[in-house]
């Protein structure tokens, strides 16, 4: 809610432009919560400052070319920025370490988990451009198919709960807790599949 409070009168004054820059910042691992940030840009939207398909797309922009942009830091300057100081308090080793190991796990589908994940976002696509092991097109894809799925969730969430926030906000923690528990079972699935490939194989007669 403070997060909230704060964005409100910004976005209100600044709508389409002051979202999208929010957004960009939050793909590079700024602690903003993305949901609540697109939840604000539905708000001011059900209040009237903006258009709430306008702002869908708005935020479609916003996360895809936030995301987009780690990704190609990490192909392009990869070596060079990890050296940074202060791109190593945002990217920390062991936020790093868990990206790499979830990618041995689960391959090219945790960047489309990594889209409902903040703490794991910004590492895995900047894994993901840095070991080169991903092309533009897959990352595209799978970043894609799961902002088409986020993004509308909470914007129009907060566009049609902008006049009644307890029940907007008792709809954002369902929807938390409810994408929350699904990607919990996939990962879970994903992981006995993994295992299953690497423990059983093939035996020789």
């Amino acid at each position: 809610m403070d997060v909230f409070n704060a964005l409100l009168p910004i976005f209100t004054e600044y709508g389409y432009l002051a979202v999208f820059t929010m957004l960009l910042i939050c793909g590079f691992g700024i602690p903003v919560p993305e949901d609540v940030t697109l939840v604000t840009g539905g708000v001011i939207a059900g209040l009237g400052y903006a258009d709430p398909h306008t702002m869908f797309a708005v935020g479609m922009a916003g996360v895809l070319i936030g995301d987009g942009m780690v990704f190609a830091i990490g192909r392009f300057q990869g070596e060079k920025v990890m050296r940074w100081r202060i791109f190593r308090k945002v990217l920390t080793p062991e936020r790093y370490a868990s990206a790499q190991g979830a990618f041995e796990k689960y391959g090219r589908w945790v960047m489309f988990v990594a889209r409902f994940l903040p703490g794991l976002r910004t590492p895995v696509f900047f894994t993901a451009g840095m070991s080169r092991r991903v092309s533009v097109g897959t990352w595209f894809l799978m970043d894609g198919v799961a902002a088409l799925i986020s993004v509308p969730i909470w914007v129009y969430l907060g566009y049609f709960g902008a006049r009644n926030w307890d029940w907007m906000w008792r709809m954002v923690h369902s929807f938390q807790y409810g994408i929350f528990g699904l990607l919990g079972i996939g990962l879970v699935v994903g992981g006995v599949l993994w295992w299953r490939r690497r423990n059983c194989g093939p035996r020789a007669d």
